[in-house]
């Protein structure tokens, strides 16, 4: 039997732009919403010499949905 840790890591995972396109929002909405939230993949690339920082995003499924059925109140 696999552990849920297991299952997480082969479910299906968002950019912020695809969740922004199936909700209906700017990545950048999506992207603020999904920022400090648990369960999220977020690999951060510093501030090097003459390149900025970045933060890459991705949402799992089982996160997205949690994450819409606190907005909608349930």
């Amino acid at each position: 039997m696999e552990d849920s840790n297991t299952d997480a890591a082969f479910e299906e995972h968002f950019s912020p732009a695809q969740l922004g396109k199936l909700w209906g929002y700017h990545g950048d909405t999506v992207r603020e919403l999904f920022r400090d939230e648990p369960g999220c993949l977020r690999i951060d690339r510093p501030e090097r010499m003459h390149k900025r920082a970045y933060c890459s995003l991705r949402i799992p499924r089982s996160v997205a949905h949690r994450v819409h059925c606190r907005l909608q109140g349930k």
